[in-house]
């Protein structure tokens, strides 16, 4: 499994830049998978389904499967949210995993980054952050790392290609060292 992390503010871009560059990606590389963190609660079931009936009535997990998909729907009732690392074990070992949000994880990550949005630049203070989506690429003519305007959608798949690291191993020494 390799990773690669999109940090930004709410409303930069991130989840349509990650909705168009996922045909690319998996055209290259294969299996694609994401990891979306949530602040939020957030329910994916509906009210009045025999899945929410069973996890309204208690069940710590529910399971609904069929020809096309499953989901597994974990109630947490009161533990902590799922890390990271947690969240990855679940997945296909060899998929490319994409990770929106956790954004202060070590990992490699591009940022997304809008001036109307009104917010600072993360990557000054993150160092995991190697290159900078954005709308006004220009007014980044002298930066230390790959600047792409967040339309360079082939440019930026290739970028999360190459920036991907393996998991676990390549972020455990990426956290060493820091």
């Amino acid at each position: 499994m390799k990773i690669f992390g999109f940090a930004g503010w709410s409303g930069s871009g991130k989840t349509t830049l990650i909705e168009r560059l996922i045909p690319r990606l998996v055209a290259r590389a294969g299996t694609v998978s994401l990891v979306k963190h949530a602040h939020h609660e957030f329910d994916l079931d509906q009210p009045g389904k025999d899945s929410f009936r069973h996890r309204q009535a208690g069940c710590t997990e529910v399971l609904v499967s069929s020809s096309r998909r499953f989901a597994l729907i974990h109630e947490l009732r009161g533990a902590p949210e799922l890390t990271l690392p947690e969240a990855l074990g679940r997945l296909s070992r060899d998929a490319l995993v994409l990770v929106e949000g956790y954004k202060t994880f070590p990992m490699p990550k591009l940022e997304v980054w809008r001036e109307a949005v009104g917010k600072p630049l993360l990557h000054p203070e993150d160092p995991g952050i190697l290159g900078l989506a954005t709308d006004t690429p220009e007014a980044f003519a002298a930066a230390r790392f790959p600047v792409f305007r967040l339309s360079d959608v082939d440019e930026i798949a290739t970028f999360v290609l190459r920036e991907a690291a393996v998991w676990p191993l390549a972020i455990d020494a990426h956290k060493s060292a820091e």
